[in-house]
């Protein structure tokens, strides 16, 4: 039973010096806790286009992607890029395909301009070649030729209308005018092959079917855009592409010469509130789906920050830096996530708690010495009185004085590892206790003199 009695004490005075650590660590833990992101949702939305685009077919196979990493993402059909970014402004998707320029670039300021808007780009994934496919003979290397011909510009809200109309007022071409008819896809190439109308632009990859079917057309050719060099500074966010001679079809040689096209850019864009870890995982499943070469674009080219309509996220400007975040690249998804957050939590808590622990075991001895050291003031104060101004007459109540000290050291429940200062205590007592009875007896012998 004594030992555990002298266990318990010691455990007392343990608890007693923590609780002021523990306090303190747990205001600190509170205070790092504003700092941790929440976990990542585990579904989002994603607007594409129709489900015969290629916006859709990159939207199914992210989602097979993400799939394997427990994130769930819903895909929705749209009329195009301007209902893309309505969705995303409604806050009725966080993830949205844009066609490249159909927002005014963004200036380097506006990461930190709160004008910028809620909206953040997470880079390009592919060229999107416009096409301008024309009926006749004569050959059109100029848009400005078309002018007073029956022209599909697209449907009305949609990117490809957008760029078409900038592209021919550009060449003087009004886009009032009652010639340019909102057709788009196979209805537009249906038109031209009908001779219903002289043109129709078409922006789409080049194994789209529409442009498969319009290149292929007997009687159909498609713009070589002499002036190309012009347009690129013109409009910062085309690029020029060459769809070279004979590889439609190299037995037909289709088409005849190279054909110089300019070429906008499929372009993710997401809203500013999407988890940082979702956006790192959704760039990297745009690397799978979008990295590897193509008939316009180099191995590794894509995704990059190449339409600069709208800011760079943050996140994907690290991303193009670093690549993956580092636990990402060797746990899988959800371990990486809580892991990043303990981080952010522990860290401040480790260099919190350091100190702490450093100072605690004097603390810890501070505490138990403290109540020894009450005891040697009373004694000191004492023996100060019997040697500067003893008082025969006192010498009841020094004794009493003393034994309340011998009392109080004798039931002082202290650790066994500080015994040694209680004995010590209890040795200067008694030398004390000495003192008093040599002034008394010296008191003594000098009344009897």
């Amino acid at each position: 039973m004594d030992r555990l009695h002298a266990r318990l004490v010691a455990v007392r005075y343990m608890l007693a010096t923590a609780w002021p650590i523990v306090l303190i660590t747990a205001i600190g833990l509170l205070v790092a806790y504003q700092f941790v992101e929440p976990a990542p949702p585990r579904q989002m939305t994603i607007t594409t286009g129709s489900e015969t685009g290629a916006y859709y077919a990159y939207a199914k196979r992210y989602a097979a992607l993400l799939a394997a990493k427990g994130i769930t993402l819903e895909i929705r059909t749209s009329a195009g890029s301007h209902q893309n970014l309505d969705r995303l402004d409604k806050g009725e998707a966080d993830i949205a395909f844009v066609q490249g320029g159909i927002r005014a670039p963004a200036t380097p300021d506006d990461e930190d301009d709160d004008d910028s808007g809620p909206l953040r780009s997470l880079g390009s994934v592919a060229y999107e070649p416009v096409w301008v496919f024309y009926r006749g003979e004569q050959r059109v290397d100029k848009l400005h030729q078309l002018d007073g011909q029956r022209i599909a510009v697209g449907e009305d809200g949609s990117g490809i209308r957008g760029l078409a109309l900038q592209l021919l007022e550009a060449n003087e071409i009004r886009a009032d005018s009652p010639n340019l008819l909102p057709l788009a896809g196979l209805t537009a190439a249906e038109a031209l092959q009908k001779g219903e109308i002289d043109a129709a632009f078409i922006v789409a990859a080049q194994e789209a079917p529409v442009v498969q079917v319009m290149l292929r057309s007997p009687g159909l050719h498609v713009v070589s855009f002499s002036q190309a060099d012009a347009y690129l500074r013109l409009f910062p966010f085309l690029s020029k592409v060459v769809l070279p001679r004979g590889v439609v079809s190299l037995v037909r040689h289709v088409p005849p010469r190279d054909a110089v096209l300019l070429a906008t850019t499929a372009n993710v864009i997401v809203r500013d509130d999407l988890h940082p870890a979702l956006v790192s995982l959704l760039l990297q499943a745009m690397t799978e789906v979008n990295g590897k070469g193509g008939f316009f674009q180099r191995a590794g080219e894509f995704p990059a920050y190449k339409d600069q309509s709208f800011p760079l996220s943050s996140e994907a400007a690290r991303y193009y830096k670093s690549g993956a975040p580092f636990l990402q690249r060797y746990l899988p998804f959800w371990l990486a996530v809580l892991v990043e957050r303990l981080f952010v939590m522990v860290l401040p808590l480790f260099m919190l708690s350091l100190p702490l622990l450093k100072f605690a075991p004097a603390i810890y001895s501070w505490r138990v010495r403290s109540k020894i050291f009450r005891c040697y003031g009373d004694l000191k104060f004492l023996e100060n009185e019997l040697r500067g101004r003893y008082d025969p007459a006192l010498a009841e109540e020094y004794g009493n004085r003393l034994d309340r000290i011998e009392q109080d050291a004798s039931t002082l429940k202290i650790p066994l590892a500080f015994s040694d200062l209680l004995y010590t205590l209890r040795e200067h007592i008694n030398l004390v206790r000495a003192e008093l009875l040599r002034l008394g007896t010296t008191h003594d012998r000098g009344q009897q003199q």
